[in-house]
């Protein structure tokens, strides 16, 4: 509530909106550049090889590639504030991906939009979604039919609106009924209008709207998701809350960016799971994992986890948006916050990584094969050393855009820490602490009446308080458990990237952080064992080509 406030107070002052007499707010048109394009693939081709806006993209990455924190294989936009991703989907042999786009003509916010053959590479492609009647086109879904892709989204000051478009590279939109599909509510009702997300079961299309509801005598804060039922996208009835028994949402959370997909082997009725990836705006992003009722029209959350462990601000992964693989698994991509000024950008997207259902209902987490088509010069080493308390620096390493593959045995050792973005004399580095069976125990499944426990997990951890010596927002200790493999190793796939850090551990967890190494020669490698000997079983690091050299920068 209060983002839409303060941009509405702001847009006001503006000049952007209008007050008419009944007191309601009015979007003037969007002074952003706004195109229509052929409905052929080879004409959209031709059309976008020499459009006014394309071409300031790729002046504005040439001007931006020197800034020292930009990141050169994570998408990062042209130029301006960024936000959430929107509508990630797969249409006619290619990926999209929205987003909240501030354009320097209007400072509202637009849907800004790229393609990609692979989710690696990108190519950005005009505005896609501009305001009006609306004053801002804030975060939502896409669902494709055969012919033609539905962006569900919410329009600030109007209600959840709905646009139609059906060309190849998806850049002609047209808005149904010109108005919003579901208004704004008026006067006493059991439901609120935010962020939504759009799927169709038979006839009947379904709109999720995420807000939050006041639960008890205290009237305590909660997320809530709210199912509106429709034959046409133009009449909806609303049908009641959809989340039922929701244990593992944080309060004062409001369910923001709801993204609701089937995962994992639908076939089976007795493993059919589903997932509601979402954000608040206190925590991050967040998922549920459970059991859809068709009949009741409910969704029965079985388990869940954040992926911040601290505040969604500053540096932590902020709002999904999630499509199908087409394999029964869930690509995800997320912005992640900033934590110091970088003039003329600001936030990034994380790497788009695969999230499936693995047995007992375990969530998978890895980052796309198509990122391993970044990789350039490898340094390989295997069965290393690491003595007891003896820090091993790496020499030979060195850079700050890498990708690291490292498989530890270190079950003794009382905590191994990786040291990435390391100064020669330690003054600046990152740490990643890797703390062998130091997490929660979990219970196997059918264990609930003899209460009978497992093996404590590991516990990854990302330290950033000695990752800048400049004055920088920093960033509380990002921690995460992760199930051992079974002959007790750890096997670490770590991203860096000039201002980002990505880990994802076992292919089960993933921990992120922005950081700001100040430092030119902040761009060494070190690990040590401390406590016991360790052994590094495999490592292997590669430099990482850029996605956006051919588009200039």
């Amino acid at each position: 509530m209060s983002r839409c406030f303060t941009l509405t107070v702001t847009l006001v002052l503006l000049g952007l909106l209008t007050l008419c007499d009944t007191g309601r707010v009015q979007a003037q048109p969007s002074k952003a550049p706004q195109f229509t394009f052929s409905e052929e693939l080879q004409e959209q081709e031709k059309e976008l090889a020499n459009n006014p806006y394309l071409l300031e993209c790729k002046e504005a990455r040439r001007r931006l590639a020197s800034d020292p924190f930009r990141p050169r294989y994570h998408f990062v936009n042209p130029e301006g504030g960024l936000n959430d991703p929107n509508g990630l989907c797969y249409w006619q042999g290619r990926w999209h991906l929205f987003y909240q786009a501030f354009p320097k003509e209007d400072p509202r916010l637009h849907w800004g939009h790229a393609v990609s053959d692979d989710l690696v590479h990108w190519q950005d492609l005009p505005l896609a979604l501009f305001p009006g009647p609306e004053s801002n086109c804030f975060s939502g879904s896409i669902w494709l039919e055969e012919d033609r892709a539905l962006a569900c989204y919410h329009g600030v000051g109007a209600g959840t609106m709905i646009a139609v478009s059906t060309d190849p590279l998806l850049l002609n939109w047209e808005k149904l009924s010109g108005n919003a599909v579901i208004p704004m509510p008026q006067g006493d009702v059991p439901y609120h209008i935010y962020d939504p997300c759009l799927w169709k079961e038979g006839d009947s299309y379904y709109i999720l709207t995420s807000h939050f509801q006041k639960i008890g005598e205290t009237k305590v804060i909660r997320p809530a998701w709210f199912l509106f039922e429709s034959h046409d996208l133009i009449h909806w009835d609303y049908v009641h809350q959809f989340v039922e028994n929701d244990y593992f949402s944080q309060v004062f959370g409001d369910g923001a960016c709801p993204y609701f997909w089937p995962i994992g082997e639908q076939s089976d009725v007795s493993k059919r799971r589903h997932i509601l990836l979402h954000s608040c705006h206190t925590y991050g992003s967040a998922w549920l994992l459970g059991v859809y009722d068709r009949q009741a029209k409910k969704f029965f959350p079985e388990s869940g986890e954040y992926w911040n462990r601290r505040g969604v601000t500053p540096c932590g992964i902020h709002a999904p948006s999630a499509f199908p693989d087409g394999q029964g698994g869930i690509v995800v991509i997320n912005n992640m916050n900033h934590g110091r000024e970088t003039p003329g950008w600001n936030q990034i997207m994380t790497l788009p990584y695969r999230m499936t259902l693995l047995e007992n209902d375990e969530m998978g987490m890895a980052p796309v094969e198509a990122i391993h088509s970044l990789r350039d010069k490898e340094i390989a080493k295997n069965n290393i050393p690491l003595p007891a308390n003896d820090e091993v620096v790496f020499d030979d390493i060195q850079g700050k855009s890498l990708e690291f593959r490292l498989v530890l045995s270190a079950a003794e050792s009382s905590v191994v820490q990786m040291k990435f973005f390391r100064s020669p004399g330690n003054e600046e580095y990152t740490a990643v602490n890797y703390y062998p069976g130091r997490g929660v125990r979990h219970r196997a499944p059918g264990d609930m009446p003899r209460l009978l426990y497992g093996e404590p997990e590991d516990v990854i951890e990302i330290d950033a308080s000695r990752s800048s010596e400049e004055p920088t927002s920093l960033r509380a200790s990002e921690s995460a458990g992760v199930r051992a493999n079974a002959d007790k190793t750890v096997e670490l796939r770590i991203y860096v990237d000039n201002s980002v850090i990505e880990v994802f551990a076992n292919n089960r967890q993933l921990i992120a952080e922005r950081v700001y190494p100040s430092r030119e020669d902040s761009c060494g490698f070190s690990i040590e064992s401390r406590g016991r000997d360790a052994l590094i079983k495999e490592m292997s690091v590669w430099s990482m080509k850029g996605i956006f050299d051919e588009a200039g920068n």
